[in-house]
């Protein structure tokens, strides 16, 4: 099975067809999308429409626990919370009941679907360094043999060794080695934050247990002004011009 892996879409609509376009030319077997599909960006009710129709599973991202009151963000900072309850403001109420029954993870046999770190997963915490993915070992008999998850907006894949190493895997394309637990973030479909501004998608296909990214430019200016327009922070629109 090829399975055709989204995250963080933020309400970018622009990015979102581009990363489908991709799905749709490599034909994959399903779509999984790993949540925030909201927030930041301007085509809420759009991405909630379009990733209801094609993932086969989505889950609960931060941003859409928040903006569908499952979990507290006043400790968010200011433009961030004013840009969830201009969200809240605006979603249809069919989307919203939508994002309150998404789960949290998803497990299929030696795979695992999480936002964030997968051992406590409505915590949302960040895995997108080797001391955070060090934090994984302790918990690493009971990780699937590949976690794919989202929330850092980064491109970052880390191996797990049973002896207890953790190495980062720099390659965009690579095959799943035995022994090994591997945890893979995939990056962002909207507001991408390694310095590349191309939306990104992984694709993996569990037979030949290969993970490849994928980057696809989109049309930038028209996302960005969409959330010039609204009243929404400008620096949301201005860093996706530069990948940050």
């Amino acid at each position: 099975m090829r399975v055709a892996i989204l995250s963080d879409i933020h309400s970018n609509l622009e990015a979102l067809n581009a990363a489908l376009a991709v799905v749709d030319r490599e034909r994959p077997d399903r779509v999984v999308c790993l949540g925030d599909v909201v927030g930041y960006g301007a085509s809420v009710n759009e991405c909630c429409a379009l990733i209801r129709s094609r993932a086969a599973v989505t889950l609960l991202g931060n941003h859409d626990a928040a903006v569908a009151g499952r979990m507290d963000y006043s400790f968010y900072y200011d433009a961030a919370r004013h840009a969830l309850d201009w969200t809240a403001s605006r979603i249809d109420p069919e989307h919203l009941e939508w994002l309150r029954s998404l789960p949290y993870t998803h497990r299929e046999g030696g795979i695992c679907f999480s936002h964030g770190s997968p051992v406590e997963p409505q915590a949302y915490d960040y895995v997108f360094a080797l001391e955070q993915a060090r934090d994984l070992i302790p918990h690493a008999r009971a990780l699937a043999d590949v976690t794919f998850i989202g929330h850092s907006h980064l491109c970052k894949t880390f191996a797990l060794a049973q002896g207890g190493d953790v190495s980062e895997v720099v390659s965009t394309r690579f095959t799943l080695r035995n022994r090994y637990k591997y945890v893979v973030s995939v990056g962002s479909v909207g507001q991408p934050r390694d310095g590349d501004n191309r939306a990104c998608l992984v694709l993996y296909d569990d037979v030949t247990r290969e993970v490849e990214f994928h980057r696809v430019a989109y049309d930038i200016e028209t996302s960005a002004q969409k959330i010039f327009d609204a009243d929404l922070a400008l620096n949301f629109g201005k860093r996706l011009f530069l990948g940050v």
